[in-house]
């Protein structure tokens, strides 16, 4: 497989396999593109091209790798091979031996073509604007709550001000003129950490935002990495060879020689100004908060860029399939920095974030409790708010039999955990206040299962509740009246005799929308509780500082009067597509 070093080689690859649609019809950014791509997603459908974009010269792709076979195009195994066989050096061949080496010289041929590659010349340097014309750009307007137009594919590229790394995130950039836009860096990312150094030192800390360029850069500013590694090296072996890069004429960070646009400016110390709403990963409006500015000096472009851009939403999304490939790729690594942990796996159904599961060892007493404790303290998995934890031989990706296994074996007295007063991730709005919130480690040990657990509900609900289904072995699905009507209903469930042989309640407003497929029940279930404030038990004893529950737990899953709404298409985008998609799409992807 040759190294894809530039989008239009994987948009010629795309084309080959029949992977790609060329859409000539006129579309607007505003809505429209963003409501098309969300069709044919919905359907696996494939990457778009759109050519003839309203207000802008540039043609939009969206749908990049919006499925695993678009994913499999673009990088193959390769990269995975390179990352286990790394591994397996690390492991086996330590202290290094001849032998050793002699056996792993491919790999470490491989490990040779890793890094940058510095040119004197490349396409991203075609073609200048100083100073820049934003409004020219492409940009997506998704949701008709969205505060503005935005770039959805960033790639935002910074150095710490003293000279302690680089760091390629992904950080929406809401358009605000011309020159200007927001940057939302939220906590616990490596761009926000170097802001809040430039900030100290009241310096002004320079930016370069890419859109598009090589696939592998862009999967790079994805990836959840350790802090202080760097992901122009991931990209680089994502990418199969050096990555490009070139010197900018006016100075400043070097310039990937690929990419499809660099954008140079600088972020001034303490200026913020409002950012957003826009609708987010999670399936809910993100609102509007204060955050910095950045301010651009210069636009550099190919004469013939092509503007790639997402789409974000109730999973499942692009993200979703970005995601999981990530995890597949960096997880052979989890054993190595954190130990005990054997896999893992952050659940893409409800925005990464809000779910994860990890098998540990429990070699000795509450082993894995240490384990747990080392996943919600790395990097971006300490936004963790609820983990799943087992030491049994089961595939912790596969979320039902997870889930059963663990009902038959906790403890609720002591095998649930609760930390309140901690920080929450900035997307999640199910918290106190923005960035604060709480988290949960709920654990199954053992290899004997200490219970039988129900499969069929006979009893009584108590009022105010309807519509009890039992989705899966041990959780009973129960309807109840809205949040504001009776915020202390799952209270009253937890001690109604009705419902006492069941491990785990959830209450839900619709018990049709949760249990119509897995995928709902765990964006419903898990998107719409904050632990230390929705799960409820029928007794609560307090014994050496640890809070312990009596079964039945209800989860409060219901939508409360301080949750952003739900994302939806608004009526006007939604005729405007149904006016026109057969003109646009074959009917496979409407």
């Amino acid at each position: 497989m040759h190294a894809l070093v530039n989008l239009r080689q994987f948009i010629e690859l795309l084309r080959a396999n029949n992977q790609l649609l060329t859409i000539d019809t006129p579309v607007d950014p505003y809505l429209e593109i963003a409501e098309i791509h969300r069709r044919v997603i919905a359907q696996g459908g494939p990457a778009l091209l759109f050519t003839k974009v309203k207000g802008s010269r540039f043609p939009v792709i969206t749908n990049l790798f919006g499925t695993n076979l678009r994913l499999e195009l673009a990088f193959g195994k390769r990269p995975l091979n390179f990352v286990r066989g790394l591994v397996d050096l690390v492991e086996q061949a330590l202290p290094p031996t001849l032998s050793s080496l002699w056996h792993a010289r491919s790999l470490l041929n491989q490990g040779l073509k890793v890094g940058l590659k510095r040119c004197t010349a490349g396409p991203i340097l075609d073609c200048c604007q100083q100073p820049a014309r934003l409004t020219e750009l492409p940009m997506l307007t998704s949701w008709h709550s969205d505060g503005g137009a935005f770039v959805t594919l960033p790639l935002v590229y910074t150095e710490h001000p003293d000279g302690l790394g680089h760091n390629l995130g992904m950080y929406r950039i809401q358009r605000f003129d011309d020159t200007t836009t927001g940057i939302h860096w939220q906590i616990h990312k490596g761009g926000g950490f170097h802001y809040f150094a430039a900030e100290q030192q009241n310096k002004a800390l320079p930016l370069t935002l890419y859109i598009g360029g090589p696939p592998a850069l862009m999967l790079a500013a994805i990836a959840p990495l350790p802090e202080n590694i760097p992901e122009l090296i991931l990209a680089s072996l994502l990418q199969g060879e050096k990555l490009r890069v070139v010197d900018d004429p006016l100075g400043g960070h070097q310039l990937v020689a690929e990419a499809e646009f660099a954008i140079k400016g600088r972020v001034p110390p303490h200026i913020r100004r409002p950012e957003g709403p826009f609708g987010d990963h999670y399936g809910y409006n993100s609102l509007q908060h204060d955050y910095p500015i950045f301010q651009t000096t210069h636009l550099y472009h190919r004469k013939d860029a092509i503007y790639p851009a997402t789409v974000v939403g109730r999973p499942k999304q692009e993200d979703y399939f970005i995601g999981d490939f990530l995890q597949d790729l960096l997880s052979p690594l989890f054993p190595l920095v954190m130990k005990g942990v054997v896999q893992l796996k952050t659940f893409g159904e409800t925005g990464f974030h809000c779910l994860a599961a990890a098998r540990v060892t429990d070699r000795y007493p509450r082993e894995a409790f240490a384990a747990g404790l080392r996943i919600l303290g790395e990097g971006q998995l300490s936004l963790t708010k609820f983990l799943l934890v087992t030491d049994g031989s089961i595939d912790v990706a596969h979320f039902p039999r997870l889930w059963q296994h663990i009902l038959e074996r906790i403890e609720w007295d002591r095998d649930l955990f609760v930390f309140a007063n901690v920080s929450q991730d900035t997307l999640d709005y199910t918290g106190p206040s923005v960035n604060k919130g709480s988290k949960a480690m709920m654990l199954g040990l053992g290899q004997e299962k200490r219970r039988d657990l129900p499969v069929e509900f006979a009893g009584i609900l108590p009022p105010q509740c309807s519509h009890p289904r039992a989705f899966l072995p041990g959780t009973l699905v129960v309807q109840g009246i809205e949040y504001a009507a009776a915020p202390h209903l799952a209270d009253e469930i937890a001690r109604f005799p009705g419902v006492s042989s069941w491990p785990v309640v959830v209450l839900v407003d619709s018990t049709e929308e949760a249990t119509c497929s897995l995928q709902e029940f765990l964006w419903t279930f898990f998107t719409r509780f904050e632990p230390a404030a929705d799960i409820h038990g029928r007794e609560q004893t307090v014994r050496r500082f640890h809070v312990g529950l009596q079964p039945p737990i209800v989860f409060d899953c219901r939508m409360k009067p301080w949750y952003t709404e739900v994302l939806a298409v608004d009526p006007a985008t939604q005729r405007l597509v149904d006016d026109k998609i057969a003109t646009i799409l074959p009917s496979r992807f409407r």
